[in-house]
This record gives C-alpha cells, sequence and structure tokens, in this order.
C-alpha cells in the first residue's frame, strides 16, 4: 500500500490440554513458549507499536505468583518479549539443573511456566503509544476467578454509551477508552457470577472449598452474555481468568477475525490462519473459524466449545482483511488477491486503448504484488483468445503466425520501495521533500513518448504518495500515459471498527466527490447533509447521498486531478476496482463500509454522520 495506515491488532493464545509434566517429557519445558512466539512473530505484521504477552499457570498452591506478564514498547516488540522470558528459562536451567524437567519446580520457580498463554500484538489505532496502552491488560483481585487478563483487536463505536453504563452499575471508570470499558464490563459480570455462585454454597462448604468450586463450575458464556450486550463495534476479544478459564469472542458480523485449532494436546487461537499452521505444522481444513457472535471458551479443566453469545447477524468481515492486512501466504488470500487483478483486465484494456504493444506492467511494492499476477495472468488469457482469433480468422502468413505467438506483454519492475526513511526526524515543510524519496524507480526501460505505463497498487486511501512521489519518479521516465490501478474500491467512508481511517477529509475520493459536488453548482447539498447528520441517531448514512449522484468514472477522473503534480507531462488515468467485483473475488468476506457506507452496526453510522459534521466544522479529530 503506497498511502500506509494502520490497521487492527493480533491475538495468539495457547492453552495445554494435559499436565505440564508431559510437555516437558515429550517437547521439553519451552514447549509452549516456543509455540507462542512462532504465533506472535508470523502476525508481527498485525501491530509493530507494541506487544504483550500474560501466563497463568493453573492450579498453584498459594502463596506464589501464579500470573506473569510483560509488554515492551521496544522497536522489535515481539522478538524484545521472548527474549526477556527466554533468559528466565535459561538461568531457571542453570540454577535447577535437574529440577528444570520438573513440573512442580518449573511452576512454583519459573515464572511463563504455566499452561494459558495470551499474546497479543497492537497498532496504535486509538490513545498514546506508550506501555500503558500495549495489550494484555490486567484486572487484579486476591480470588484466584477474580482476576481477568484480556487483548483483543477491536474498536468500539459506543465508548460513551458504555461508559455511562459501567458508572450507572456503580463503577469509577479511570480512562474513557474502549479497552478499558470492555475489561471494566466483562469484569464486572465476572464478578458477579462468583458472587452468585458463592451465595448458592455459602451454606454448605467452607469458603476454601467454595472458591474451587466456583473455579470449576462458573459459566463464562453466561458472563459474556451479559457483558456483551451492548457492545457496537468490530471485535475479537480473548481473556483468561485467573483460574485457568479462558475465551476469544467475536461480533455479531464476524468484523474482526479469529481462527482455532484443537487436538488431545492443545487449543490454540490467533487472528490469522498462516500462524497456526506453521506454528503446529497442521494442514487448513484443521483449522476453524470462531463463527460470528459466539465466544470459544475453554473450561479450567481443558474442555472447549463455540457459544452463542449475542446473536449472529449477517457476516460481514472485513474484506481489507483480504486486500491487504493479513498475511498473503493463507492461500484463500492469495487467491483473491489475484482474482482481484484477474477482474480489472476489462477496465485495464479499456485504459491503454487495447495497445499491449506500447504497455509496460508493473505494481507498487509490496503488497500489491499478488493482485499484478492475477492482472497478468488475465491479460495472457486474453492475448490467447485474440491469437486463436487471428490464426482460425485471419489465416495469416508464417511470418505473421510466429509474431503472433511469440508475443508477450512487458513486465518490468518499475518502482522500487527504498529503505524506510523516518520522515518524522524533520519539520512539517521539509517532510514532504524526504517522502518523495521512499520509492525510487527502475531507468532507460520506458520508450520515451511512446509507451504507456501501467501501475497496480492494492489501494488508494490518501493519494499523497502518488501525489508527492510515485507520479513524479514515472513521470521522469518519459512515458506517454500512465494508469494508475487499484485493486481496492474508492475508499469513501472512515473504518470504525479496527483501522485508522477515521477522518473523511483525508480520503481522496471524498476529496474528489466535494469537489465535484462545488463544481456543480450544488454547495448547499453540503449544508443539508450536515443538518441531517447532526440530527442523526444511526439510523442512516447520510453522506452517501452526496456520492450516489456521481459515477464511479467521474470520481476516478476527478482523484486523477487531484493527484497529479502540477509539474506531470503524461496523461494520467486512474482505475478503481469495482465493489461487484470485490464481492466476487472475497465471496465470504463482504464488509465494504468504507468503500459503499453500508456500516452493519447503528454505531458505524454515526460515525459516518459525525465524521461528515467534523469535517463541515473544520474539526481535525476522530469521528468515533
Amino acid at each position: 500500500m503506497s498511502d500506509q495506515i494502520l490497521h487492527e491488532c493480533g491475538i495468539a493464545l495457547v492453552r495445554l490440554r494435559k499436565p505440564l509434566s508431559y510437555y516437558i517429557e515429550k517437547y521439553g519445558p519451552t514447549y509452549a513458549m516456543k509455540k507462542m512466539y512462532i504465533l506472535m512473530e508470523k502476525q508481527h505484521n498485525r501491530g509493530q507499536d507494541g506487544a504483550g504477552v500474560a501466563n497463568i499457570k493453573i492450579d498453584l498452591e498459594a502463596g506464589r505468583r501464579y500470573i506473569s506478564r510483560y509488554r515492551s514498547v521496544k522497536r522489535q516488540p515481539v522478538e524484545a518479549l521472548f527474549k526477556k522470558i527466554g533468559k528466565k528459562f535459561r538461568n531457571a536451567q542453570k540454577e535447577g539443573k535437574d529440577k528444570f524437567r520438573n513440573e512442580k519446580w518449573l511452576k512454583e520457580n519459573v515464572a511463563f511456566s504455566g499452561e494459558l498463554w495470551l499474546g497479543h500484538l497492537r497498532y496504535g489505532t486509538h490513545g498514546l503509544n506508550s506501555i500503558e496502552s500495549v495489550h494484555p491488560f490486567l484486572r487484579q483481585n486476591n480470588w484466584r476467578s477474580r482476576n481477568l487478563v484480556m487483548a483483543g483487536n477491536f474498536n468500539m463505536t459506543n465508548v460513551d454509551e458504555l461508559f455511562d453504563i459501567l458508572i450507572n452499575i456503580g463503577q469509577h471508570p479511570k480512562e474513557k477508552v474502549d479497552t478499558i470499558t470492555v475489561m471494566e464490563k466483562i469484569g464486572h459480570f465476572l464478578d458477579e457470577e462468583v458472587q452468585n455462585l458463592f451465595e448458592l454454597y455459602k451454606d454448605k462448604y467452607s469458603n476454601k472449598e467454595i472458591s474451587e468450586i466456583i473455579e470449576n463450575e462458573i459459566d463464562i458464556s453466561r458472563v459474556l452474555r451479559r457483558a456483551c450486550k451492548d457492545f457496537d463495534g468490530g471485535y475479537a476479544m480473548a481473556g483468561l481468568t485467573g483460574s485457568g478459564s479462558a475465551f476469544v469472542v467475536r461480533d455479531p458480523n464476524g468484523i474482526r477475525p479469529a481462527y482455532y485449532y484443537a487436538d488431545d494436546e492443545v487449543v490454540v487461537v490467533a487472528s490469522e490462519k498462516p500462524a497456526i499452521k506453521t506454528a503446529f505444522n497442521i494442514e487448513y481444513n484443521q483449522i476453524e473459524e470462531i463463527k460470528p457472535g459466539h465466544a470459544l471458551i475453554i473450561t479450567k479443566n481443558g474442555e472447549y466449545g463455540q457459544h452463542l453469545i449475542t446473536r449472529q447477524d449477517e457476516k460481514k468481515s472485513c474484506s481489507f482483511e483480504r486486500i491487504y492486512f493479513s498475511r498473503g501466504n493463507d492461500p484463500d488470500i492469495y487467491q483473491e488477491r489475484k482474482k482481484l487483478g484477474r477482474l480489472l483486465v476489462p477496465q485495464v484494456l479499456r485504459a491503454i486503448q487495447f495497445d499491449l504493444k506500447n504497455t509496460i506492467f508493473s505494481y507498487i511494492p509490496n503488497t500489491a504484488e499478488t493482485a499484478f499476477y492475477g492482472l497478468m495472468a488475465g491479460i495472457e488469457d486474453y492475448l490467447i483468445n485474440k491469437q486463436k482469433e487471428i490464426i482460425l480468422e485471419g489465416k495469416p502468413s508464417v511470418d505473421p503466425v510466429e509474431d503472433v505467438l511469440s508475443f508477450r506483454p512487458r513486465i518490468e519492475k518499475i518502482v522500487i520501495k527504498d529503505a524506510k526513511l523516518r520522515t518524522f526526524i524533520t519539520d512539517d515543510q521539509h517532510r514532504d521533500d524526504l517522502v518523495a524519496h521512499v520509492y525510487d524507480t527502475t531507468y532507460e526501460v520506458v520508450n520515451r513518448g511512446k509507451d504507456t505505463l501501467v501501475v497496480i497498487d492494492d489501494s488508494i486511501v490518501r493519494g499523497t504518495t502518488l501525489e508527492k512521489s510515485i507520479l513524479t519518479l514515472l513521470d521522469r521516465l518519459g512515458p506517454k500515459k500512465i494508469v494508475v490501478v487499484s485493486s481496492a474500491p474508492q475508499i469513501r467512508f472512515p473504518d470504525c471498527y479496527g483501522i485508522d481511517m477515521s477522518r473523511m477529509s483525508d480520503f481522496v475520493a471524498f476529496r474528489a466527490m466535494i469537489d465535484l459536488v462545488k463544481e456543480n453548482g450544488k454547495d448547499y447539498q453540503l449544508g443539508e447533509v450536515y443538518d441531517q447528520c447532526l440530527r442523526s441517531q444511526g439510523e442512516e448514512n447520510y453522506v452517501k447521498k452526496l456520492y450516489e449522484q456521481f459515477t464511479n468514472e467521474e470520481i476516478s477522473a476527478k482523484i486523477a486531478e487531484i493527484v497529479r503534480p502540477a509539474s506531470m507531462k503524461a496523461e494520467l488515468e486512474v482505475v478503481f476496482q469495482t465493489v461487484e467485483n470485490l464481492h466476487k473475488a472475497c465471496p465470504d468476506h463482504l464488509g465494504d463500509w468504507y468503500f459503499t457506507g453500508n456500516f452493519p452496526t447503528p454505531g458505524g453510522m454515526k460515525v459516518a454522520n459525525r465524521a461528515f459534521v467534523n469535517f463541515m466544522e473544520g474539526k481535525l479529530v476522530r469521528a468515533y
């Protein structure tokens, strides 16, 4: 993606289902640590602002620490975390020697030697990038069953409402952010569940006996049903109790991803399938998706199952996961990205006026590479069909037949991602100069004034990098025309479920639409929609009305005008994927609200309207 955006986080959970001695004997004392490291390292694409790990030791005797947690905001946070954890194991091996392979000694003397692990990788879409903002979060209590460790991949659109609910049930939240409100709400109902069980058994058993009964009988599904009923947003939230229960719960629309694998040794959860496959060397068909509106719950004794927690609405999984965010080595995602490229062939052929002989194809590194392969596969298919037509219908002489059969589309690596220049080290006035050098180009492959350059990107968000860097570089090569192709549709609306796209004025498609409204003398519409948005309670996304009066092609043409550098000599055309083709390529991931404005929750509609109000009032703040 040429315009970098921050996005959703990653989660990883491991539960050892057998006694720790089993793993020590079969794999060694560091088995679970190594698996968790692989799960997190293979998801580092999901968050480089920080990472955290928590561990629970089940049934450890009183007086010993049974919850361990490390968090890091270092440059390589996953590596930093496991280097620190690994050091504890190495020191224990030196000190304990033969005892190092003894389950009781290990759990009593070595942190992170428990059966239950939770890891998190963070992209800071909200709040400061400080250690206090890094998951997992810990809600502590002297009752083991009331301790709660939580981490998640989520954004809530109704934080104010959730905050008020906490106040009304008697709490005094220390912060008004969704992470804290979510944890405190779940924690409140966890406390109630524990208290209700205590009341049920207080006249029958001693307090010590009741504590153990509670840990075995606690109904996590009831806790989550009561806690999650007011949530509005996209979420995959994971939690551990101090007594050894665990859960991962998804929103009703399945917006944020969560997958799991289980056998007689482990239950494992991650945000992406490839991480699980790599860590446990299993087949993809052994990995299951946690259902929308459900929670995968693991009891203290290691039993697991999916339970309906809220409701199961129409599945609207985030399509950006497929286009860009998730690792491309997932076989389904790889094929979907190729198909996204292939479906662009008719539009691209029209843009180059079917002149393949004088066209060079390339891509913006690195995430657009797979869509590029699909585009070229589609071009090859087109060529094969044209070759058949020429040979079968035209009956050319021998030489032209050889020319026809030997023709191949011209493919070059035109754009090169250069070293990661740190644009934050300079002031605003000179930052654009550095942005212009993030990319470099390959010289002397373009026939000046004759060739058309087609370059594919996976999406165009702000258009800044196109304008400030890429188009200027490409224009220096002297092409007749440049066609920029996006394998994603036009991004028109903010995302409020995990991606850091919150201000409408940031989107080049939005700016293009506003320009078209004004050029057509319809400025009054902006005021009308502004008034509707002010009164909105989430029943409708009123901003859609402004877009509906223009075709995709009209907005694309205006985007080309906006991103075109003043000094550019070549003709410029910008081509976007259609929403219809996006759904063809990714039929099981129909979340498209950033393209269509069709938000799956009322909170999303409110965010879209609030973002437009902020734009009209000149407020450069988040809409959620």
